[in-house]
This record gives C-alpha cells, sequence and structure tokens, in this order.
C-alpha cells in the first residue's frame, strides 16, 4: 500500500504539471479528485501498524498534497473557479 501510495502521488505530480499547460487548466478539475484519493490512500498506508519504513507514504502525502493545493491554486488564477 506504501508503494501505490508513492505511484499515485507521482502521478498527481504529471496531472498537474500536465494542468499548467496553458489552455489544459481544466484537466485540475480531474487531477485534484485523483490527489485527494491518492491523498487518503497515502494517510492510511502511513497510520498502519507495520515494521516497515514509511518513506513512501511520506512520500506519497506530500506531493499528492501538493499537487491538490497547486491544482486548486491553478483553477483559481486561471478563471476555473469564480
Amino acid at each position: 500500500m506504501k508503494k501505490a501510495s508513492l505511484v499515485l502521488g507521482i502521478l498527481a505530480i504529471f496531472g498537474l504539471l500536465f494542468g499548467f499547460i496553458p489552455c489544459l487548466g481544466a484537466f485540475n478539475w480531474i487531477n485534484i479528485p485523483f490527489a485527494m484519493i491518492g491523498l487518503v490512500i497515502s494517510i492510511v498506508a502511513y497510520v498502519q501498524e507495520d515494521n516497515l519504513p514509511k518513506g513512501n507514504a511520506t512520500a506519497g502525502i506530500i506531493m499528492c498534497s501538493a499537487a491538490a493545493i497547486f491544482g486548486f491554486l491553478r483553477l483559481i488564477v486561471g478563471g476555473g473557479i469564480v
């Protein structure tokens, strides 16, 4: 589950970068819910009680939250949210 959170975080960051391309900012309407789902999965993976390192889950939390925040800001600046 920790690897899945890392993969979702990486995909959310790629979606964020894709949404920063001019005229493709509406892609953030798809990417923000995807990043939120990845954030939930990352948090669940982080709080699991096991002896494995939590680096992948931490990276997933950081990347998914950054993708959601910056995607939301991109929608505000681009006029997608009035």
